[in-house]
């Protein structure tokens, strides 16, 4: 499942999790949660509420630092870094 890893300009590693449901976009947070280091983030893409509130639950329980936006209504850009 996962592809290459490659930090963007805005050192973050986008997670394109539109459409995937539940377990999906925490199995791919895990595969990526190891490539966090100090100033690199993870920004998880997704249109499932399901999945957003997975994602916040997940990270509160592995002690991450999560931030959520929301640009258009019904997607969600999720934050997560260490």
């Amino acid at each position: 499942m996962r592809g290459n890893f490659e930090i963007g300009e805005n050192n973050f590693v986008e997670l394109n999790c539109l459409g995937d449901v539940c377990p999906v976009p925490i199995m791919k947070l895990i595969e990526y949660e190891n490539e966090l280091s100090e100033g690199i983030k993870i920004m998880l893409v997704t249109d499932h509420s399901c999945t957003a509130e997975s994602v916040k639950n997940y990270c509160h329980s592995c002690k991450l630092k999560l931030e959520v936006v929301e640009p258009i209504n019904g997607v969600w850009e999720m934050y997560i870094y260490k």
